[in-house]
């Protein structure tokens, strides 16, 4: 109808707030049109709950090559909406660029505050370009040798840490210097 009426410089977009229907929905018209394809999951709530929602259905949508354009909707400011949007698409290697910072859960080993640590690490690398692996583990015992894939890393102690690149230790230092001995490997960060 559209292209009845002179129209075919366009761009489709179909949303739903029920991820499965949006998934399906897009699987459809994939196999209709040529015309490129927005994708998104609208009104999928908070930063929390949509950015999961966010994530399962844009995964199975574009996993199977479906989209040329993205949007995550979230009640949240808007810069989230961004950052979940770039972390799905790296998560499923469409995109470059960033780090990936991995943690471990915590567990009885663990002795500094695991969970501020990550989002403070989460925070800054948001600063830097490049295209590495940093992990913030809970305890030294485990955390060089469980994240030796990663990059660079911290490992927490006792009212200490360490901070490892490639799984091997570079030194030990007090919790409370854990982030800006990280930040500094990151400052002068060669690979």
């Amino acid at each position: 109808m559209i292209e009845d009426m002179g129209y075919d410089n366009l761009v489709i977009s179909i949303k739903s707030s029920d991820v499965l229907m949006c998934v399906k929905a897009h699987e459809m018209i994939a196999k209709q049109t040529r015309y490129p394809l927005h994708v998104g999951i609208t009104e999928t709530g908070t930063a929390f709950s949509g950015s999961v929602k966010s994530a399962a259905g844009l995964s199975m949508i574009m996993y199977q090559g479906i989209g040329d354009t993205v949007r995550v909707s979230l009640s949240a400011d808007p810069v989230e909406e961004i950052k979940t949007a770039k972390l799905i698409l790296r998560t499923l290697g469409l995109r470059k660029g960033g780090i990936d910072v991995v943690s471990c859960p915590t567990c009885g080993r663990t002795q500094i505050d695991l969970i501020s640590l990550a989002n403070e690490v989460e925070n800054l690398v948001l600063n830097y370009p490049y295209d590495i692996k940093v992990a913030v583990m809970g305890c030294a015992v485990n955390g060089p040798g469980e994240a030796r894939e990663a990059d660079l890393g911290v490992a927490g102690g006792i009212r200490e840490g360490l901070l490892f690149k490639k799984g091997e230790i570079l030194k030990k230092v007090p919790e409370s210097e854990l982030l800006a001995a990280l930040k500094q490997e990151l400052d002068n960060w060669k690979g």
